[in-house]
């Protein structure tokens, strides 16, 4: 397949490279310019997309993938699939894909979750919003560059999905840093903490597959001094996303309200800023109760 991959960061790179590998004919582009191995390197947006039968998108905001969609839509192929793999506001989602199937495309929004080490291996999990046919197209592609696609429902349903996944992880990544902090304050033993909580009611992916105590669990970002796997402004991105749409939607989220809260702290006034999400744990170390 002649596919098209705009947005060559550290997510979009690794993604196109496995399209690569795998046998397609792939151009990317990219305004900071980079190379991407077996990746054809094009000059501008509108270079990338002609021609191809997929575009895929990994984008920072809805703000430019609004603005990339209206370059790059008009150049497009009647009948082709616009992927979009960012993770941005369910109302540019929609927006993005009515005008793509306003255009004769098809159009799925399909944010991912799994991170760098994810996009690399190629077992990302993508979550799809979209028609039947669209999915279908896009799906064999999902199969490349992860390990499963869940098809969530029509356009903006991959990013509901993912604005809501990401509420959970950042709420519960807090609380196992504050258990945590207060086990010590305790007295209990780390390794002990997590023997118990790993295996009874307190499970979760954050402390299970990601635990933010160093030498404790799995290989994790506490073991490398906390660099990010997934940084904190990352999730604080997300996390402001959950709120912008349950405003949207008049939902009730307090605990999604006070993660946001806290993230906004850890980022922008403390020192959390390039910090995976998971050093809230020495911040909380730090505190007493006030």
């Amino acid at each position: 397949m002649k596919i098209g991959f705009i947005g060559l960061g550290n997510m979009g790179a690794p993604m196109a490279a496995n399209l690569a590998k795998a046998g397609h004919d792939v151009t990317g582009f990219d305004t900071a310019g980079v190379s991407v191995e077996g990746v054809t390197k094009a000059e501008t947006a509108t270079d990338a997309v002609r021609g191809a039968e997929a575009v895929i998108t990994m984008l920072p905001n809805g703000d430019i993938l609004r603005a990339v969609a209206d370059q790059i839509i008009p150049h497009m192929e009647k009948g082709a699939v616009f992927i979009d793999c960012s993770t941005v506001d369910v109302d540019s989602a929609r927006a993005v894909a009515d005008q793509a199937e306003q255009a004769g495309l098809l159009a799925v929004d399909a944010p991912v979750s799994g991170g760098i080490g994810g996009a690399a291996a190629g077992t990302l999990t993508f979550m799809a919003g979209g028609s039947d046919a669209a999915f279908a197209k896009a799906a064999p592609l999902f199969e490349i560059m992860g390990q499963k696609a869940v098809h969530c429902g029509t356009a903006g349903a991959g990013q509901a999905a993912k604005i809501c996944n990401n509420m959970i992880l950042g709420v519960t990544m807090i609380a196992t840093c504050e258990a945590f902090a207060l086990a010590d304050k305790l007295g209990l033993d780390r390794q002990k903490m997590f023997d118990v909580v790993s295996t009874s009611s307190g499970y979760s992916w954050s402390m299970n597959a990601y635990c933010p105590a160093p030498g404790v669990g799995p290989q994790s970002p506490a073991d490398n001094g906390y660099k990010p796997g997934f940084a904190a402004e990352l999730m604080l991105k997300d996390l402001r996303l959950s709120q912008q749409a349950a405003e949207s939607a008049d939902a009730d989220t307090p605990m999604g309200q006070i993660a946001t809260a806290l993230y906004e702290q850890f980022v922008e006034a403390e020192d959390g800023k390039g910090m995976d999400f998971s050093a809230m744990l020495p911040r909380f170390e730090k505190r007493g109760r006030s």
